[in-house]
């Protein structure tokens, strides 16, 4: 809806958002637009048909096109260059990669925290266990991380938890309970 961007700009919030390339712009005034760039139009706009579903307040549309494709992003930054806005839109790109190896590789499906400082825990405690667990998956069986391999060290350390004595002595104790329960029956 056009009027969020309205409501936004409203209550001071920035943003960088991708529109539709077929949506109808009104244009207030056109920016100049540098030569040699992937960037073809700059304008302050009014997005939507005008009297149907048109913002009240105009905004900044930066159009550009990498490898064949073509972006529109509406933005309320008149202080930055064409070229800063594409680069935002496309460092936006670059989280959602970030999230979609998150929720991949540590099964990750949401944030817990809501604040900047506990989601930055969250986010370093994952890469951290991720980091730990590549290492330990390459020097004990020369292999990426998997499942299986993750499986398998929660079970052995879940099994150390159980019988904290190691080697062989915890294997003779063990048994030797075994076999003492196994006698008094």
């Amino acid at each position: 809806s056009h009027k969020d961007f309205d409501l936004l700009q409203a209550e001071g919030k920035h943003f960088v958002c991708r529109i539709k390339i077929k949506t109808t712009r009104t244009i207030i005034k056109q920016n100049l637009v540098p030569e040699d760039t992937h960037i073809f139009y700059d304008a302050e706009v009014l997005l939507g048909t005008p009297g149907v579903n048109q913002s009240e307040t105009p905004v900044r549309v930066v159009g550009y096109k990498i490898a064949g494709s073509t972006f529109y992003v509406a933005t309320d930054r008149h202080d930055l260059t064409a070229e800063q806005v594409a680069k935002i839109y496309k460092l936006r790109w670059d989280i959602e990669s970030f999230f979609k190896w998150w929720k991949k590789h540590l099964k990750v499906y949401h944030l817990i925290a809501r604040s900047e400082y506990g989601v930055m825990v969250q986010i370093l405690g994952g890469l951290i266990s991720y980091l730990l667990m590549a290492i330990y998956c390459h020097d004990k069986f020369n292999e990426k991380v998997s499942i299986k391999r993750i499986r398998q060290l929660r079970n052995d350390i879940q099994n150390e938890l159980r019988y904290p004595l190691s080697g062989d002595r915890a294997v003779k104790k063990r048994t030797k309970k075994k076999k003492k329960k196994s006698a008094k029956t």
